[in-house]
């Protein structure tokens, strides 16, 4: 199921389901046939299309709201905090194209901080699908919460068919005692290469797919701590605020430590290409993280959080 049908089918079912979005239909091409007035485009106004999702929600009707990721939670961001995260309305925002999935676009439209500034917000859940599989799967829980939500909207296919999905839990894909890689969304893609070539390589290698940042699983988070003797946080998101500030920020609150390698981007934006071209320029590619964790394993490398700078 896809994720257009998957929304067809809800709505079709649901007759308080409103669909909205800010002039990006991408996702969602057929639902005006479909859904008639429920379907509202308001153009190019992300800020007004949360002020009138707020306005559905306390009428009791769930909009789902989609819009580039970048806009809807950086330009949009103060509507998201006051009318749907101080007033905890259950409007459902789906953030198109984030992190690496807008690959040819420039900073402006790279969503690289959504995720910190999303879970900063009182009463708003963030969650990164691994993909399409992942999406359809983690969906309806998301829409039946009372609580406002931010999806990382992912439709692309893997091989691999996920577990149900429940609110604040994490989805183990294997265990290890050498290295577990905790990550979320698109670069699970890419965890599931470099676990190959880490096993190939004689290390006993855990993954983790993170799929709820907020809520997040903590439980697993410290399971991993005690059981794995290095912890790789592997995102395509801005250092700060993302995978590896949760991961310490749970260790702290429950007094333990772990050696922790985060692998994210640092103060900078990346760039512009097609997506297998950003993510071997950036050192993402499943093989190049399988290296840099080898690296460190060995003591050849530090556990950089540094991106690879390009040479002009």
């Amino acid at each position: 199921m896809t994720y257009e049908e998957l929304l067809t089918e809800t709505a079709l079912n649901d007759e308080q389901v409103v669909v909205m979005t800010a002039e990006n239909r991408a996702l969602v091409r057929n639902l005006p046939a479909v859904m008639g007035k429920r379907f509202i485009d308001t153009g190019i106004t992300e800020q007004t299309m949360i002020g009138a999702a707020a306005g559905l929600a306390l009428r009791g009707r769930v909009p789902v709201v989609h819009a580039l990721a970048a806009f809807l939670t950086m330009r949009a961001f103060e509507f998201v905090r006051t009318d749907l995260g101080i007033a905890n309305l259950p409007a459902k925002l789906s953030g198109f194209i984030p992190g690496f999935l807008s690959d040819a676009n420039g900073p402006t439209h790279q969503a690289i901080e959504d995720i910190s500034i999303m879970r900063g917000i009182p009463n708003v859940t963030v969650f990164a699908p691994a993909d399409e599989d992942d999406l359809v799967k983690m969906l309806p829980e998301i829409w039946k919460s009372p609580n406002p939500a931010y999806t990382r909207i992912n439709t692309r296919k893997t091989s691999h068919v996920h577990e149900p999905f429940e609110l604040g839990k994490a989805e183990v894909i294997c265990s290890g005692s050498d290295v577990t890689i905790l990550t979320y969304g698109l670069m699970f893609e890419q965890a599931l290469i470099a676990v190959e070539v880490l096993q190939n390589e004689g290390l006993s290698v855990g993954l983790v797919n993170m799929r709820s940042l907020k809520p997040v699983d903590e439980a697993i988070i410290l399971q991993v701590a005690a059981s794995s003797n290095l912890i790789v946080t592997l995102e395509d998101h801005f250092l700060t605020g993302g995978l590896y500030t949760i991961v310490a920020e749970v260790l702290l609150q429950y007094q333990t430590t772990a050696k922790v390698m985060p692998i994210a981007l640092k103060e900078r934006w990346f760039r512009p290409a097609l997506l297998p071209d950003v993510l071997q320029n950036e050192g993402f590619s499943g093989k190049q993280i399988a290296e840099r964790i080898l690296g460190y394993q060995t003591g050849y490398s530090q556990p950089s959080i540094l991106t690879p700078e390009f040479s002009e």
